[in-house]
């Protein structure tokens, strides 16, 4: 969707308060009854209705009123929200271009406090595909209410950590630099998309360090999930290439499960074959067969003999046993993480509801 800010630089503190008191209480409405707004903004009387009517002139929130005369942000209205409080922490000055769209976020280039080019990821689950599982799945259990704006959140929490946690551990990821609600900003990885890429100096070597990366992860006990040519930025400078240097950096993190997860196998299986498929495709490049027990990798042997060894290690208490267990250090799906597990339930299934939603549309 079309990010228009124009309007932030011109809303009062009152609006603002006002937008935020209909975000509190999206956490237990799906429409805030007006009389709810009111109480929690706390303004002077009148002072909400006056913030609202100018709200709802920018299309920052949806007024309802068929059962109960209520309203709801818009997605433009947590976008302002997000966007404002890293403004106010002084980590973006600036918003630039639309730079990448997707099923589940937005992408903008934005200006940092040392006029520094970073990426803006702005999280739109239930945009598109995601539509047809609120109707299919129960948010509702446990007695929590869950909307898709609390997803998003929930999303780019789950990215940002992940983010932070892999580049500590010396993965080529770009650095997480700040989150607010649903909007992860970090810094721009060098290069392009690999989807992007037509030619590709020494292809070969990219697809064994694609595939090292899908390794690497399964032995930190982490399954990427959507490792492709989308989630894959390159580098192709000739001299990285002759050098035989890293060129890939890997982004879009929320997606991803622990080893322990139910369906881990298939979903590495899935990110290998997604990768030799491309290659082969794109640049014709394949392993050759004498290569493959070294190059391509297996789940049973990147997951099972690390899992054997980091529980034997744990058992003989040895200091620092579990420090690559980054599954269990940020809880990855698979790690009792029920709301994540929705996530990655509803990412599963994306497939057959966006076949549904076209069933639909055809209709």
């Amino acid at each position: 969707m079309k990010l228009d800010v124009s309007a932030l630089r011109y809303l009062s503190g009152d609006e603002f308060r006002t937008l935020t008191a209909v975000e509190m209480g999206m956490k237990n409405h799906e429409i805030v009854p007006a009389n709810l707004v009111d109480s929690i903004a706390k303004l002077k009387r009148g002072g909400v209705r006056k913030a609202l009517d100018i709200l709802l002139k920018h299309k920052l929130v949806h007024h309802e009123n068929k059962i109960y005369d209520g309203f709801r942000l818009t997605p433009l209205g947590y976008d302002y929200l997000a966007i404002k409080a890293l403004i106010n922490r002084g980590a973006i000055h600036s918003i630039g271009r639309q730079v990448g769209v997707g099923k589940e976020a937005d992408v903008f280039e934005v200006l940092g406090p040392s006029n520094e080019v970073l990426i803006l990821k702005l999280h739109r689950l239930g945009r598109t595909s995601f539509r047809a599982v609120k109707a299919k799945r129960d948010y509702l259990k446990r007695g929590k209410h869950f909307n898709w704006l609390y997803l998003s959140r929930l999303a780019a929490a789950k990215e940002f950590a992940f983010m932070r946690a892999l580049h500590d551990h010396a993965f080529r990821t770009p650095v997480a630099v700040d989150c607010n609600r649903h909007v992860v900003l970090m810094t721009a990885a060098p290069g392009i998309p690999l989807t992007q890429s037509q030619e590709l100096a020494e292809p070969y070597d990219a697809l064994r360090e694609a595939l090292a990366v899908v390794a690497r992860l399964a032995r930190h006990g982490l399954v990427h999930c959507d490792l492709n040519e989308f989630n894959l930025i390159v580098n192709d400078d000739e001299q990285l290439a002759k050098s035989r240097s890293p060129r890939l950096t890997v982004i879009d993190f929320p997606q991803m499960v622990s080893t322990s997860h139910p369906n881990a196998r298939m979903l590495f299986e899935r990110d290998v074959q997604s990768l030799l498929r491309f290659f082969y495709r794109r640049f014709r490049v394949q392993v050759p067969e004498e290569e493959e027990e070294d190059v391509i990798p297996q789940y049973d042997e990147q997951v099972g003999e690390m899992a054997e060894a980091r529980e034997q290690e744990e058992q003989e208490g040895e200091d620092g046993a579990m420090l690559s267990r980054l599954d269990a250090e940020l809880r990855a799906s698979g790690f009792d993480n029920w709301a994540g597990e929705d996530l990655t339930a509803d990412r599963l299934n994306a497939s057959d509801d966006e076949e549904e939603e076209e069933e639909e549309e055809d209709d």
